[in-house]
């Protein structure tokens, strides 16, 4: 048993979702007559629950988080133990930020999906989470790194299909897992003493990148894969672009006023000369 506070790593959104199925089960037995009053509140909305007044809570408070990205000295320190890594491993990391890929995506990516001619990847429906297709570019920088991986993958295996390939002893040529690259990518941030940095880490840190570049929402969304320009809004708003747009001209705005009230000194100044 795991206690809801006891600080043991569960993500809020994941406690209101094992929290679900133990609301509806106590529904169940009200609406059966077993029970006449339901102990997993929804604040003021829980079935059997009197209302009191004021604002009643339900009983995990929801909490939205921001995604976390890494400072820019956080950054260089990752890319610099990256840069020891296996070619496979260094084309993976470049591709994550520059296509904004989650982890399946990136894993799933098959050699007929790339387009070295226009340096753009298509991440196929199925490997999505939305299952929204899209195509992608990807920098030149990381063209260079993924051309070479190609030559070292036919060392491995020459078979089309999956692009990425295991060089274990046990797994030899056989597509790379979710948990493996995990684990890569695991190894690395602790390397360069950065522990918060995950697989997703890429995607927000692009994302965020984009929006703080200017792009337009459903440009970023598009992007992204989102579905719904609702989960697009949340890089909007960790980039800062909005609240800075408004503070420069708000600042407009202050300083044109204080230069017209020093120019009414000047004014001032000249009267006081003239009289």
């Amino acid at each position: 048993m795991v206690s809801i506070d006891s600080g043991s790593g569960l993500a809020n959104a994941t406690i209101q979702q094992r929290l679900v199925p133990v609301r509806l089960f106590y529904d169940f037995l009200m609406e059966d007559g077993q029970r006449d009053s339901n102990p997993v509140g929804r604040g003021r909305y829980t079935p059997g629950r009197r209302h009191r007044g004021g604002h009643e809570r339900g009983l995990v408070p929801r909490l939205t988080k921001m995604p976390w990205i890494p400072a820019e000295q956080q950054w260089l320190d990752i890319l610099a133990v990256a840069a020891a890594e296996p070619v496979r491993n260094r084309v993976m990391l470049a591709l994550a930020y520059d296509a904004a890929l989650r982890r399946e995506e990136l894993c799933s990516l098959r050699t007929d999906d790339l387009d070295p001619a226009h340096r753009t990847l298509r991440v196929r429906a199925e490997t999505t989470k939305n299952r929204l297709e899209r195509v992608v570019p990807y920098s030149a920088p990381t063209g260079v790194l993924l051309s070479g991986y190609l030559a070292h993958r036919a060392t491995v295996s020459r078979a089309r299909g999956p692009l990425f390939l295991s060089e274990s002893r046990r797994n030899h040529a056989q597509p790379l897992s979710l948990w493996t690259w995990s684990k890569v990518v695991r190894r690395i941030a602790l390397a360069a003493d950065v522990p918060r940095f995950s697989t997703h880490t890429t995607r927000h840190l692009c994302l965020t990148d984009l929006a703080r570049m200017g792009w337009e929402l459903h440009a970023i969304a598009t992007f992204a894969g989102h579905r719904h320009t609702d989960s697009t809004l949340t890089y909007i708003h960790l980039s800062g672009r909005d609240l800075a747009d408004k503070l420069s001209r708000g600042m407009e705005q202050i300083h044109g006023w204080r230069v017209q009230m020093l120019a009414r000194l000047g004014e001032q100044a000249t009267g006081t000369v003239a009289l």
